[in-house]
């Protein structure tokens, strides 16, 4: 018999925006679904109708869409499936996994009073757990029966065996008095109901599968491989948090981050391929394995997502970084480019591209292409344009207008004339590439004048009057 085909699912909390270590979940369950031909699904865990949103909801959607990590068939709702999540619990009350507490919160609270005063666990033992007693007329929780002696093991493909004492587990509520389902319980018979066999996640969540693990025992169902992943730490190795700079997907999206960057990044907190650093989705799809994640906790670092986004901007398809570009434009609320300055965008990519570490860069760049003459340059700029500058720059336009126009014949055209004039080629170039673009950072001045034209260079050095 063939063995199933291997099912991952993502199933955020639609209580905020999608987080940045929510994002690396998905990825490392979207990479080992796609590695091994399995399907990977989102759940939604909305059963907290007081935290949860509509816009959350979306936020995730957006989040999900933008790192380009595809799921499997329609997004699931918990909130929806309540009534299976009942049967189940009827079910274990049935076989007698499960049983009925009438013990008030009131009475509970006194249980773990008195436990403190005596120095003993304060875990709630339940009366109710073997009574004889007549049940009231009176609302009641649904509570697993947690083993009493011995050991709750679970094997880890990432933590390995991982054991804890019975007697640290408590008899934990699957369904609370107003009949809605806990969390514990409706993860459980989701992930069972859609045949969900590796639930990879962080192991904030190693004790909740001990305890899980005991609801899928109850049932007589398959436990999946859990894979419990490092949780991403700041570069002061302290938990992740506001402190450290951005927490959610989305503002990374608007520092201007592809999104290939971002998988390539995200894949390589607590996962590694060998010594590789910089690679493809496909590449990271192809080399995906459970074995690769280790225990440490990962770092947030912003020079290494630098560099690793340099290496993405350099080598994505030229069309693919313009549609980058349009959609940080549109994200951080700034005018969209029209056909015109797309199309000069998409022509002037292969000189932007070097040394760019990430699209607002570009953009910066491609300001000499994007803005239309005469053009007010910068103060950094400006500064470069001084009398003496400007009248260099005039006698300049001469020997270009004689120049063969391509890269070789204007670098040759610049030599010769900072000869002439008796200057080193900078002195010409720093206030050339001013004139050209009303910045001081730009490409090669040879490569903006091949790719402006040589009507368009000589137009722009005569706006300067």
């Amino acid at each position: 018999m063939s063995d199933p085909q291997i099912v991952t699912r993502f199933a955020p909390s639609p209580t905020g925006f999608l987080h940045i270590g929510g994002a690396r979940t998905a990825l490392f369950n979207w990479l080992f679904a796609r590695a091994n031909g399995g399907k990977f699904l989102l759940r939604i865990e909305d059963t907290d109708r007081a935290r949860s949103t509509p816009e959350a909801t979306e936020a995730i959607f957006a989040g999900l869409d933008w790192l380009g990590l595809d799921h499997d068939g329609a997004a699931f709702s918990q909130f929806e499936n309540q009534a299976r999540h009942r049967e189940v619990a009827a079910a274990m009350l049935d076989n007698g996994t499960a049983y009925k507490c009438y013990s008030t919160p009131e009475e509970i609270e006194a249980f773990r009073e008195q436990a403190r005063s005596d120095g003993k666990p304060t875990l709630f033992q339940s009366p109710w757990r073997d009574s004889q007693q007549t049940p009231p007329d009176a609302p009641f929780v649904v509570r697993l029966k947690a083993p009493l002696t011995g050991e709750v093991q679970i094997k880890d493909a990432v933590q390995k065996k991982v054991r804890w004492k019975a007697e640290t587990m408590d008899d934990l509520v699957m369904l609370r008095s107003d009949g809605t389902p806990t969390y514990m319980l409706a993860v459980v018979v989701d992930d069972h109901d859609m045949a969900v066999t590796h639930i990879i996640r962080g192991d904030d969540h190693l004790i909740n599968a001990g305890r899980q693990s005991l609801i899928y025992r109850a049932m007589g169902w398959d436990i999946p491989v859990f894979a419990h992943i490092p949780l991403i730490h700041g570069e002061d190795g302290k938990k992740l948090s506001k402190r450290h700079g951005a927490l959610g997907v989305e503002e990374y999206r608007d520092m201007g981050y592809l999104p290939a960057a971002m998988r390539n990044y995200l894949a390589r907190l607590g996962w590694s391929h060998g010594n590789d650093e910089l690679f493809s989705t496909e590449q990271a799809i192809e080399w995906f394995t459970l074995q690769g994640i280790g225990k440490a906790p990962a770092r947030l670092d912003f020079k290494k997502l630098d560099n690793v986004s340099a290496f993405h901007i350099k080598n994505t398809a030229d069309d693919l970084v313009v549609a980058g570009c349009e959609t940080y434009l549109s994200a951080t609320n700034q005018p969209p480019l029209d056909a015109t300055q797309r199309d000069k965008l998409l022509a002037a990519m292969p000189i932007l591209k070097d040394r760019s570490k990430k699209l607002p860069d570009i953009l910066e760049k491609a300001h000499f292409v994007l803005s239309n003459r005469p053009f007010t340059p910068n103060e950094a700029a400006e500064k470069l344009l001084d009398t003496v500058s400007r009248g260099i720059l005039f006698r300049l336009t001469k020997p270009l207008q004689d120049a063969r126009w391509t890269h070789e014949g204007l670098e040759a055209c610049l030599r010769d004339f900072a000869e002439t004039e008796n200057l080193k080629l900078g002195k010409i170039a720093q206030p050339l590439r001013a004139a050209l673009t009303g910045r001081t950072v730009s490409p090669s001045v040879f490569e903006m004048m091949a790719l402006l034209g040589k009507d368009e260079t000589i137009g722009r050095l005569q706006d300067l009057g």
